[in-house]
């Protein structure tokens, strides 16, 4: 917990300090990362956003037309996508495909010893190799939770058009309506934090990493699996908070 914590520092000092020091992260590696975290993430996060979106429209309207309440499917799509499942889905997606990547990657560096030897060419590996990949999980992850919203939304108005004879005009209505601006920033506040628990758990992973091929696997499974945990009690201590305030 206490090297956690020493990562943590030392990324904001090279972030904020670094530049100061003519030495700032460079800005080809950390579109590189851009890429490869968020980019080549668009078409998991668009299946899974989608796919959310038909549940929701599906289950809420199995349960509203009981009550004559099928008008308010909309609503409820809209609403759980910004405040709670968009966020909480699409971290679970960059878990698993790039937090679990930077971790083998870093991981297998440390054990070929390469960034031993950033540091014999006075080339420190918090600048180099973990800025970079903090400042680009910190713009894509909230980047992904507004594209994934919009596709969910679309998987919604999908069963609410073809399945509820619902015109388009009325859902999008619908879902103005119901959501608030606040949903939607409160949704990308837990997209932030989200985002620095996700690469500084995968980079501390891969820091530690000892005993070969081995040890990476293990690691990255730690990752994957502490990762997880945090979000889940984040997006539970954060709900309360935006729930009382």
């Amino acid at each position: 917990m206490k090297r956690y914590f020493q990562l943590n520092g030392q990324i904001l000092y090279w972030l904020w300090l670094g530049p100061w020091k003519k030495q700032p992260p460079k800005v080809s590696h950390i579109f590189h990362q851009l890429i490869r975290i968020g980019v080549e993430a668009l078409p998991m996060a668009a299946l899974t956003a989608f796919s959310i979106g038909l549940t929701l429209a599906m289950q809420g309207a199995h349960e509203l037309q009981r009550m004559g309440a099928g008008l308010y499917v909309p609503n409820l799509v809209a609403v759980s996508l910004l405040r709670e499942l968009g966020p909480l889905l699409v971290a679970i997606i960059v878990i698993g495909r790039s937090g679990s990547a930077i971790t083998a990657e870093l991981g297998t560096m440390k054990v070929s010893e390469e960034i031993e030897a950033l540091g014999v060419m006075a080339v420190n590996p918090i600048r180099f190799l973990i800025v970079p990949r903090f400042v680009a999980m910190l713009v894509m992850l909230p980047v992904l939770t507004v594209f994934g919203n919009c596709v969910g939304m679309v998987g919604g108005w999908t069963i609410c058009h073809f399945a509820l004879d619902m015109n388009t005009a009325a859902f999008v209505l619908r879902a103005i309506e119901a959501a608030q601006v606040g949903d939607l920033y409160s949704g990308l506040a837990k997209s932030v934090v989200f985002a620095w628990l996700i690469v500084t758990i995968a980079c501390d992973a891969g820091l530690k990493v000892e005993g070969g091929a081995e040890g990476v696997g293990l690691a990255t499974t730690h990752s994957v699996v502490y990762s997880l945990l945090a979000i889940l009690v984040a997006n539970a201590i954060l709900t309360a908070l935006f729930f009382f305030i």
